[in-house]
Formats: structure tokens, C-alpha cells, sequence
């Protein structure tokens, strides 16, 4: 059994995003996941930033031919999952939280919001030399289905233009706010934004109403399935303790922990 996470002050938390369904089209992605994932790191699973030397680059929107553009899930087969982090609250947490993962040999993917990265400048190269993959979360954490083109599309390239000051690039994945799936007009700013997909999720932790994590953990091992995309948090203590045993969990089932565009493409 991976160690518990130590206890961490839940600082400022992250507002959870609703989930409920704005597109009746459920999607699906193609393709396998590479090697890699949560076993004990070994030379290619560096077990936190330091160990990587370098500084990593930051990667381009992802593009995978084939694939639709609201992607959900990827296909049930292999022995992968990804797990995404919607991206605000204390960095301490969110930290402590990126290091039980580095600690595992699991890479994440962090859907970061905009005004955090404004406060949390740092975040952004810690998350990219842990291993882990970073993308948007609009630059407010608004409802954004809800909201008028302008208004949207402002949230959208808003976070882009932080990511891409940060790290060079608008990040790898665009994820609406407050809502699990993009409305076919939130998809089509999104690529008008330079994001070729929308990122969605089938399974939802339900960690952002602090729970506890014993009820976190069994949520993901509950639903968690190869090629499933599990949608948590990073500024929940609860996330923290719950993320050593949701990794030995799929472990145990002989399932990997790896970035979403490892998991697609």
C-alpha cells in the first residue's frame, strides 16, 4: 500500500464545477496509452521535479486525428487512465498533491484557471517539471455555457494568453468551466482559440464537496475503468489524502495513472 498523504490545511479551496450535462452527444476517444504509470518511480518516472533536471517544455495543444472533438473517454482497452485536476486553491495543497502522484510514478493532467495562475505564477512550471500535462480552465471559472460568444471566448483565450506567458504555449487541453460538457458553441470558441478539443470526463470524484477521502477514493475505484478520464481537484485536502490509495487501487488492478494525451494518441 502507497503511504497516506500526510494531513494538509485545505487553505483556499477550489470551487467544484457542476456537472450537469449541456450536450446530448456522449463522446469517445480512440487510441492507447503508452508505457509508463504508477509503479515505483525507476529511471524514466523522475519522483519530483528536482530529479528532472531541466526544466520541461510545455506542450502544444493536443491533436489527435481521428478522435471527436468533445473527447469523454478513451477507448476500453489497454491498462491507463488519466486523471485531470481542475486547477485553483492553496498551492500548498496543490502541491503536496503533485508530489503524492510524483511519488507513485503517476503523471496527471491540471486544467488550470486563469486568475489562479495570475496569483500562482510558479504553479505553472511545477506542474510542467513534476512530469504532468497543463491546459485551461477558462480564465475565471465562470459558467460558461452560460455566458454570451463575446463573453466566452474571452474566458477562454484569457487563460490561454496566461498559460502561453508562462509557458510558451496556450496548453494542451481546453475544459469548460462548471459544466462537464462544452455546448457546441463553447467547442467552437474553444477551437477558434487554438484548442482542437474539448476535455471532458466520465467519471467525476465528487471531491469538491469535500466528502472525505475514504468517499473520494471509492468513488474513482468505484467507476474507474482502462481508458476512463476522472475529473478532481487540486486545492482539497481531502484529494490529498485520497490520491495514494486511489493509485495503489488502480494499481492493484493493473491500471496506470498517465497524462490525458498519453491516454489519446
Amino acid at each position: 500500500m502507497l503511504r497516506a498523504a500526510s494531513a494538509v490545511a485545505a487553505g483556499a479551496l477550489a470551487t467544484g464545477c457542476a456537472t450537469a450535462r449541456t450536450d446530448t452527444v456522449s463522446v469517445r476517444a480512440s487510441g492507447s496509452p503508452p508505457p509508463g504509470g504508477t509503479g515505483p518511480p525507476g529511471p524514466g518516472h523522475p519522483s519530483g521535479p528536482a530529479a528532472s533536471g531541466a526544466a520541461r517544455a510545455a506542450r502544444p495543444p493536443t491533436r489527435a486525428p481521428g478522435l471527436p472533438v468533445q473527447i469523454q473517454h478513451g477507448l476500453p482497452r489497454g491498462n491507463a487512465v488519466a486523471l485531470t485536476f481542475h486547477g485553483q486553491g492553496d498551492p500548498k495543497t496543490a502541491a503536496a498533491l503533485l508530489g503524492e502522484a510524483e511519488r507513485a510514478g503517476a503523471r496527471v493532467t491540471v486544467l488550470a484557471v486563469g486568475s489562479w495562475l495570475d496569483e500562482q505564477p510558479r504553479m505553472a512550471r511545477r506542474i510542467l517539471d513534476g512530469g504532468h500535462e497543463l491546459g485551461n480552465h477558462t480564465q475565471r471559472h465562470l459558467d460558461i455555457c452560460a455566458l454570451a460568444a463575446d463573453e466566452a471566448y474571452a474566458e477562454i483565450s484569457g487563460c490561454a494568453d496566461r498559460l502561453r506567458k508562462l509557458t510558451g504555449t496556450i496548453g494542451s487541453w481546453f475544459r469548460p468551466s462548471r459544466t462537464q460538457y462544452a455546448t457546441p458553441l463553447v467547442t467552437r470558441l474553444a477551437r477558434k482559440a487554438g484548442y482542437p478539443h474539448v476535455l471532458s470526463y466520465d467519471v467525476d470524484s465528487l471531491d469538491a464537496d469535500d466528502p472525505g477521502a475514504p468517499a473520494v477514493q471509492r468513488t474513482v475505484l468505484d467507476r474507474a475503468r482502462a481508458g476512463s478520464i476522472v475529473s478532481l481537484h487540486l486545492g482539497h485536502a481531502g484529494t490529498v489524502a485520497a490520491l495514494p490509495p486511489i493509485l495503489d487501487g488502480l494499481h492493484r488492478r493493473g491500471l496506470r495513472a498517465v497524462t490525458t494525451t498519453e491516454l489519446v494518441t
